[in-house]
């Protein structure tokens, strides 16, 4: 006998409205609400849980509410309907009550076949009277509560809701910052892993080759397991480029090379000061950029001269523009300029008198005009006169330019004159230029210990593999190899390993690969009809590695200006296409600028006090109580919210096979220790491979690595399930 809708209603009432507020609704349970295990909703469901969903029946469908508590409350008598007190002594008797945040607006929609379908949307118009009945959704709501939206990606279920499918869209969960936070072991490396493989796969079922991007920046060298595992047909591996500094066959040289930095990386990777150092070296900088651009195979020296008159002749017309040398001498801006013209005339006569070369023809004339205009147009028996004359000015350019014609240079040559501007130069040829600049001071002992570090860090052999600049390397080709293109055969993701990086400089590759790819994808922008841009994600595994929180009295140190690039990014990437994936186990320590920033988080056990209370900011007061389960979680268990999910909502993650797992998993202590799992050691081959030179193996290490192979495949077949003797018996 089927049930009216009215009656089918009633079944489903689980208790009354009590009390109604914005942000909270009080419920007293029915006393033949079921315990445990609710049997009235087509299948078993448990009922009441903490953090479980309920509805209420209103004008536009239902209002959902999300348990936040149950208590109980002792009464005089039995609340039961049809019961009446005939004189018998009344005895406490519990009472069952809940605590609803409301969430939202589950709607009804009819379609074209007059079947019944739910639609959730955050926010409510309408709120509940007291006395109103409670529900108990249906899998049908359920469904549609979680599964709200057609997005394209599952990344699990939720054990809170019937099991129904978790979905995101890539478009929200990646293109407007994703941060997984949660304690070592809690599961966030297979849960970022597990969200770059099942959107690539996805994508895959719908284009064989994807036009997708991920770069990985893996400080531990964990993902490659991860993505290109060995013996594994896994065709995510074909889409996989691993970049290492000691690279295997399979891997390619990472490559960070020195002119890919910019000034700010320059200064805090030399420890440049502010006051006399840092100026020399951005002028440096923008000489040998300049040089390089204008530059194919010269005599050095008419080279040098050429690329110095360059910059000036570009400072001194920066300047006019400026309007400097036309303010009244009392004016910082009019002796700035001042002080450039008797910089270059020292710099003119030092060339002059120490170079093999007579430059005579090119110098003279732009030497004795700088002397004419200091000596008589600026300074007389007052002491000073007036504001330079525009004639004056434009006699000084127009000799310059002639020199530089005479030198056979070109003013158009100079286009670059940034010193950020990314044109690859040999990192010798940038000391000899600092060491040049240095003499032309006046002061070259304040640049002594500038160059000696500079010389000492750049010929540190695991330095230099990363940073001098190798033969007809060229920008264009390292952001096809890192960042990928279009084409079928380009690599979908790249990771980075930094594992081996020496600490002195794995800021500084980090920050200037991150700074490239960011400002790639701006120009990227910029050339493409109506803005469109290339979505491209950055993975960042320890975050807090990178973007770790500072202080404005840390300077200029390359932790500080690492931080600042991955800032930047989290402020400005979205426009352009960038999006930023950070995995961290201490939110806390995590610069707040790019934690505002993420819109969407993924929330694994976390236990600290401090990193609690600092997730527990990003959820309104009412929803406060999902985050109580923190500390709780299960490994594989995680909290989504934010913009990728319409309600925060409890997920299970799907699970990844072994095979597809970073390599963080714990050690195994128990199990080498009784021999169960058996480990042999070489520290001579280890000491070969650290101090560079070669191993020999002999024939007892070779008699051992045989044992070691059957070993590990026998811990193989046990990690998927199956004891040593079933596969023997296989």
């Amino acid at each position: 006998m089927t049930q009216t809708p009215f009656e089918d209603t009633e079944s489903l009432r689980v208790g009354t409205i009590e009390f109604v507020s914005p942000s909270e609704i009080k419920v007293l349970l029915n006393t033949d609400t079921p315990d445990s295990v609710a049997l009235n909703t087509t299948t078993p469901r448990a009922f009441p849980k903490v953090n479980s969903y309920l509805i209420v029946p209103n004008e536009q469908g239902f209002l959902v509410g999300q348990v936040e508590w149950l208590t109980i409350e002792h009464s005089d008598y039995p609340k039961i309907k049809g019961l009446q007190d005939f004189g018998l002594v009344d005895l406490p008797y519990p009472l069952r009550k809940l605590k609803l945040n409301p969430l939202g607006t589950l709607k009804k929609v009819v379609d074209s076949n007059s079947e019944v379908d739910y639609k959730f949307e955050r926010g409510a118009d309408t709120f509940p009277s007291v006395g109103e009945g409670v529900l108990i959704p249906t899998d049908a709501q359920l469904n549609s509560i979680i599964e709200s939206s057609d997005n394209p990606v599952q990344i699990g279920n939720s054990p809170l809701a019937g099991n129904a499918k978790v979905k995101i869209n890539p478009d929200k969960i990646f293109g407007r910052h994703l941060a997984v936070l949660g304690n070592t072991g809690s599961g966030k490396s297979c849960s970022v892993a597990g969200l770059i493989r099942w959107s690539l796969e996805q994508a895959s079922k719908e284009n064989a080759h994807p036009n997708a991007r991920f770069i990985i920046l893996d400080p531990n060298g964990e993902y490659k397991k991860a993505f290109k595992g060995e013996n594994d047909n896994d065709p995510i591996s074909k889409f996989t480029k691993v970049f290492k500094l000691q690279p295997s066959q399979d891997e390619n040289k990472l490559r960070a090379p020195s002119w890919l930095w910019n000034a700010q990386e320059w200064s805090s990777f030399t420890n440049a000061s502010e006051g006399a150092q840092r100026p020399i070296l951005q002028q440096a900088l923008r000489l040998r950029r300049n040089s390089q651009a204008a530059f194919d195979s010269r005599d050095q020296e008419i080279e040098d001269l050429t690329t110095f008159l360059q910059g000036c002749y570009n400072r001194l017309n920066r300047e006019k523009k400026d309007n400097s040398p036309f303010e009244l001498p009392n004016q910082g801006a009019y002796w700035r300029f001042i002080e450039l013209l008797r910089t270059t005339q020292d710099s003119l006569r030092y060339i002059n008198d120490n170079s093999q070369t007579s430059f005579s023809s090119e110098i003279d004339p732009i030497f004795n005009l700088l002397d004419d205009v200091i000596n008589k147009k600026v300074f007389n028996d007052k002491g000073y006169n007036k504001p330079l004359d525009y004639e004056d000015v434009e006699k000084l350019l127009e000799t310059v330019e002639d020199s530089i014609d005479q030198l056979g240079g070109d003013l158009e040559d100079t286009v670059p004159l940034n010193e950020d501007t990314p044109i690859p130069f040999s990192s010798s040829d940038l000391i000899n230029d600092i060491n040049f600049l240095a003499r032309n001071s006046g002061n070259p002992q304040w640049f002594e210990f500038l160059i000696a570090r500079i010389r000492t860090l750049l010929n540190d052999e695991r330095m230099s593999s990363i940073t001098e600049m190798e033969e007809d390397e060229r920008l264009g080709d390292w952001l096809d190899g890192y960042v990928g293109n279009h084409t079928e055969d380009s690599n979908k993701i790249a990771i980075i390993d930094l594992s081996l990086i020496p600490s002195d400089i794995v800021n500084i590759v980090t920050a200037s690969i991150a700074r490239i790819i960011f400002e790639g994808l701006q120009r990227y922008r910029d050339l493409h009809d109506k803005g469109k841009v290339l979505p491209t994600c950055l993975v960042m595994e320890e975050a807090h590695t990178f973007v770790n929180r500072y202080s404005n009295q840390d300077g200029n140190n390359t932790g500080t200006v690492c931080c600042q690039v991955f800032e930047r990014i989290a402020r400005e990437g979205r426009k352009f296409g960038l999006g930023l994936v950070l995995s961290s186990q201490r939110p806390s320590e995590l610069s707040p600028t790019v934690l505002s920033q993420c819109n969407t988080f993924l929330l694994h056990r976390i236990s600290n006090d401090k990193d609690q209370e600092l997730v527990q900011r990003f959820v309104p007061d009412n929803l406060k109580g999902l985050l109580r389960e923190l500390p709780s979680l299960p490994s594989q268990n995680a909290i989504l919210m934010g913009w990728a999910t319409e309600i925060p909502v409890m997920v299970r993650m799907n699970a990844l096979p072994e095979k597809h797992q970073p390599q963080s998993e714990d050690p195994d202590f128990w199990n080498v220790w009784t021999r169960k799992s058996e480990r042999t050691v070489d520290w001579e081959r280890i000491a070969a491979d650290w101090q560079r030179r070669e191993y020999q193996e002999s024939s007892e290490d070779e008699a051992n690595n045989d044992d070691n192979n059957k070993i590990d495949e026998s811990d193989e077949r046990n990690d998927n399930g199956q004891t040593g003797d079933e596969g023997n018996k296989e």
